[in-house]
């Protein structure tokens, strides 16, 4: 990927592909899938400023893995890969998986 680097609060996100399939086995058509609101931070910048100039420095980081408001963002591409950049506070959360879960998926 060539480099990105997002300015301000904005964030580079990569969005997490839905299931092919829902859990009884039915194909989902791809005109039936709704884009999911789950993707994984690829880059941040380096904070919003207060009033005074001083940084907030960002929540999230580089490999985090967020949940996102269905219309969240702006579609980009680059190197023929898309994402998403938003501003930090279109993240509704960071999602945290804990060693046993990681290991049983």
């Amino acid at each position: 990927m060539a480099s990105f680097k997002p300015l301000h609060d904005r964030v580079l996100v990569r969005r997490v592909q839905s299931e092919e399939k829902t859990k009884g086995g039915l194909i989902i058509p791809d005109s039936a899938k709704e884009k999911p609101a789950e993707g994984e931070v690829i880059a941040v910048g380096e904070g919003a400023r207060k009033d005074s100039g001083e940084l907030i420095a960002p929540a999230v980081k580089a490999g985090d893995r967020i949940l996102f408001g269905k219309w969240s963002g702006t579609e980009v591409t680059i190197d023929g890969q898309e994402y998403l950049i938003m501003k930090e506070s279109d993240i509704l959360g960071i999602i945290e998986t804990s060693a046993s879960q990681a290991a049983a998926a």
